[in-house]
């Protein structure tokens, strides 16, 4: 992204400031814009500043912004303005039924590629690729074989399904991203203003920095905390990693397990309530449910991962004589609760409105607000005017790739809509899976981190949304279940080799093996591929049914859980044998699933594991010191 200064920097800092300003002023007015409106008056911001901010390829110069930008940002305003001047014409109109004008086709033409283009400068090539193999796809249905063939469409109905109605470009996902996403991003760019970023790290290392492999449990406190800020996985370890990595290694951990913690803890950042990724609200658009629905049914999974995780680093840390920061070099967790604690206060308020039956939009104004009010307690965390300007400036510019990732996967939904795809996908995946829900279950996962490693997880989503979870819901899976499914794996591409972008930032940091790294963030984030199959089954896990079986299957899963990492680290209260390595992970698989039957067979094996540990002599593992600081 380019460092603007000067005239051009104060410009589009203006744009940015803007559209965080109308996004919030939107929400609050009682007479807003139409939700059609609203989407062509975000897409056109994001259009711009798409073409302000990013280069047209990495390594250009990126102190200006050359004419051909300024010219691409025009033209990107005369196509959504062309919208707004025939705005009755364009809403009223029967979509594919009256025929569009040649200024309609250009417009409609131009403004698809400027999406495109604008999509592939701010999050890649990748999701532009399949955006135009889908219109491919589209325009000669008749020359593909078997079940994808199709009559085909013509020029006009695809630029006219695409652009002028809101099943395309102006789809429920950009919906998503001016109605919610911008909202939340506003929101974590006030709390980073106000300093938690800070806190949360030192917060996280006066609670666990001086336990055994401590900066590797301050790596997983402060990681799901920050995603509360950032909610991208890449962000959350370029931002938390230069300084939980070093910690990692300076105490002992091998770079490639350092790499592997930072990363497998900032993916969590996506899953861990009450705000996830951008993902979770295009899920609560789609299933048509409040987003504290999507939040609770998360929570258990959430625990799951990160409890695994947690117990991993412990064992991880046991075996290799870790040790944790020497006592001195830590923050004092009283004092610091007094002067920041109060930087929890607006997490918990948004947990607390979004439970309460809030809409998500006015728990993300209310707790920006309040936010800003607390900041004021003290100096060290005081946001002042241009703070809170700066805020408004990052929380639009950090909201363009969400924008242009939602718009161009809308393009690919507008494609499957209209040539019928999606129910011969679905068909296609039942005939192949028979009546074996695992095995659609399989392939959905496979999918889903495939999509997951060459895009963002919400057109990753979007996309398995539409092909495969209608497939899914149909061999019997509860709606909630098949999309928490899918958007689990999806966010768990980030750390799933070959192509795992958050284990990636996190080596480069590390300067350890990406193999290495990636291996072991996998084995890290273990519980994360296995709980969602088992949620699917028992919704339990997904916050529904009695108390008394909610309760009953968090207490057995958290054994579960620690159990697993037990198993996978080869330790639990000292070394463990591959048999006792069995022992352990069949009591996690039989614990994590909630089941009288499943319970007490897990506790069995986990007993016969703890046995047979303790009839052997205890092997003495020497201490590592610690490095200097």
């Amino acid at each position: 992204m380019r460092k603007l200064a000067g005239y051009s920097g104060l410009v589009v800092g203006v744009v940015a400031v803007v559209m965080s300003a109308y996004h919030v002023y939107a929400r609050l007015t009682p007479a807003p814009a139409d939700s059609h409106a609203l989407r062509m008056i975000t897409l056109a911001f994001s259009l711009v500043l798409a073409f302000l901010l990013f280069p047209r390829r990495s390594g250009t110069t990126r102190d200006r912004i050359p004419w051909t930008d300024l010219a691409l940002a025009a033209a990107s305003l005369a196509c959504v303005g062309y919208l707004f001047a025939n705005y009755d014409y364009i809403t009223m109109r029967m979509p594919t039924a009256e025929p569009l004008s040649a200024a309609d086709m250009v417009v409609a033409g131009v403004g698809t590629l400027l999406v495109l283009e604008a999509t592939r400068r701010s999050i890649g090539a990748a999701l532009p690729i399949v955006a135009l193999f889908f219109i491919a796809y589209g325009l000669g249905g008749p020359w593909f074989p078997g079940a994808l063939h199709h009559r085909g469409l013509s020029l006009e109905i695809l630029l006219d399904q695409t652009y002028f109605t809101t099943e395309g470009i102006f789809g429920i996902a950009l919906g998503v991203a001016g109605s919610y996403v911008i909202l939340f991003v506003i929101f974590g760019a006030f709390l980073e203003k106000s300093g938690a970023g800070r806190f949360f790290m030192s917060f996280a290392n006066a609670i666990a920095g001086g336990q055994r492999g401590g900066p590797g449990k301050v790596a997983v406190v402060s990681s799901s905390l920050f995603g509360t800020i950032s909610g991208s996985a890449v962000a959350n370890v370029m931002v938390d990693g230069w300084l939980t990595i070093p910690m990692m290694k300076r105490t002992g951990f091998k770079p490639e397990a350092a790499a592997a913690i930072e990363a497998t803890a900032s993916t969590g950042g996506q899953i861990m309530p009450p705000i996830m990724g951008a993902a979770s609200f295009v899920m609560a658009e789609f299933m048509g449910v409040p987003y504290s629905h999507v939040m609770l049914a998360a929570l258990i999974p959430a625990l799951f991962y990160y409890g695994a995780l947690f117990a991993a680093i412990h064992f991880n840390a046991i075996q290799g004589g870790l040790r944790g920061i020497p006592k001195e070099e830590l923050p004092k967790l009283g004092p610091l609760l007094w002067q920041q604690g109060h930087l929890f206060l607006p997490l918990l308020l948004i947990f607390f409105l979004l439970v309460q039956g809030f809409t998500a939009t006015y728990a993300a104004i209310m707790s920006t607000a309040v936010v800003w009010a607390l900041s004021w307690l003290r100096r060290e965390t005081r946001v002042r005017l241009r703070g809170a300007v700066e805020a408004l400036r990052d929380g639009a510019e950090q909201t363009v790739p969400v924008a242009m990732a939602t718009a161009s996967a809308g393009i690919v939904i507008g494609v499957i809509l209209q040539t019928g795809l999606a129910i011969r996908f679905t068909s296609f995946l039942v005939a192949v899976a028979g009546e074996t829900l695992i095995l659609a279950l399989v392939i959905t996962m496979l999918a889903a981190i495939t999509l997951g490693m060459g895009m963002p997880t919400t057109p990753a989503y979007i996309m398995l949304a539409a092909l495969l979870i209608p497939a899914v819901m149909k061999l019997g899976v509860a709606p909630m279940a098949a999309h928490m499914f899918a958007f689990y794996f999806a966010c768990l591409s980030a750390v799933t080799p070959p192509v795992a972008l958050a284990v990636y930032a996190a080596a480069s940091i590390s300067k350890g093996s990406l193999w290495g790294a990636g291996l072991q963030a996998v084995k890290f984030a273990a519980a994360g591929f296995i709980v969602p199959f088992f949620f699917v089954y028992s919704p339990a896990l997904l916050f529904e049914g009695p108390w008394t079986g909610i309760a009953m299957a968090v207490g057995t899963g958290s054994v579960g859980v620690v159990a697993l990492a037990a198993g996978l680290e080869g330790y639990f209260i000292r070394p463990a044998t591959w048999f006792e390595r069995a022992l352990f992970v069949g009591a996690a698989l039989m614990l994590i699933y909630p089941g009288v039957l499943t319970d007490g067979g897990g506790l069995v094996l986990l007993g016969a594991g703890l046995g047979l540990q303790k009839l052997r002599p205890p092997a003495v593992i020497p201490a590592r010191a610690v490095a200097p600081s």
